[in-house]
């Protein structure tokens, strides 16, 4: 390569131009930020993913300064992307951060909360709880906006994050939230999915009363008292009150469960599970008075 594009000449180069000097009393930023850009673009073609990186979040600080919040978030989200190829997850999570930020400040929120998307996909399974925390934000920015529309996918990830980690009460909380934001933008059928989902995530967690609970709450919609998802909750929670295992077993492989997201389908096919089979077994054999509001 030539020296005039040798990118570690252009990184120089362009380091000497943001540097105050006796002789220089201003950054030179806009010729400093293309030498940069060019560098980046270099080092990212030649594979050298360490000093891409570097250079797109100089790249990014000089947009920044060259007041183009558009152009430095972009790339700050190539210094990310080069930092999950890297495994640096802390700085994966920091970048797109700062990424959804400089969005943000151009009033662009659906890119911010994409920006927040694809840090957490990439943390799944490194860092679970950033994951979440990123994805909550996500789907806070856009529900401000009143974007509702645009959030599912979203809800769908945190939900089956969640799942993995085994924290059901978690799960069930943001499909509720989820069937709340359907609702908001007239998505009844996703709605009623959204509830029915909730309720098999309590049965699965073994958290019959819950179920139960929620069930009731669902029942002062009127959309998912007489939708599929409706009548099918209804159906799987009187099974469990009776202990029929074989009817809880049909109910779990019909047409409606299988229609719901597949995180939701391979719990559901699992079901009954055995404990809470056996407690509602027990509570019915013996008549125990603690249960007696599940008796309906």
């Amino acid at each position: 390569m030539a020296s005039s594009t040798d990118p570690d000449k252009l990184i120089a180069k362009a380091d000497k131009l943001t540097k105050l000097t006796l002789t220089r009393w201003s950054a030179d930023w806009r010729n400093a930020t293309e030498y940069y850009e060019q560098a980046a673009t270099a080092f990212r073609f030649a594979k050298k993913h360490e000093k891409a990186k570097v250079a797109f979040e100089k790249a990014s600080k000089g947009q920044e300064m060259l007041a183009s919040s558009w152009d430095a978030a972009k790339h700050m989200e190539s210094a990310a992307a080069l930092a999950m190829e890297l495994s640096i997850w802390n700085e994966v999570a920091d970048f797109y951060k700062r990424a959804a930020e400089l969005y943000n400040e151009c009033g662009r929120s659906q890119p911010a909360s994409d920006a927040l998307a694809k840090g957490a996909r990439a943390l799944e399974d490194a860092q679970p709880d950033q994951a979440i925390a990123m994805y909550t934000d996500a789907i806070s920015l856009l529900e401000e906006d009143g974007k509702e529309n645009m959030v599912f996918d979203l809800y769908r990830a945190i939900t089956n994050v969640y799942i993995k980690l085994e924290k059901y009460t978690d799960a069930a909380t943001f499909l509720l939230r989820w069937a709340v934001a359907a609702n908001k933008c007239n998505a009844f059928h996703s709605e009623c999915k959204a509830y029915l989902s909730a309720i098999v995530v309590y049965l699965y967690a073994h958290d019959y009363k819950q179920a139960e609970q929620c069930y009731n709450d669902c029942c002062q919609i009127d959309t998912f008292m007489s939708s599929d998802q409706g009548h099918c909750a209804s159906q799987l929670l009187s099974a469990y009150r009776e202990a029929d295992v074989e009817e809880v077993k049909r109910i779990a492989k019909s047409s409606t469960i299988s229609n719901l997201d597949h995180m939701i389908i391979r719990i559901a096919r699992k079901l009954p599970t055995g404990e809470l089979v056996a407690m509602e077994i027990n509570s019915l054999e013996q008549g125990d008075p603690l249960d007696e509001d599940d008796l309906t």
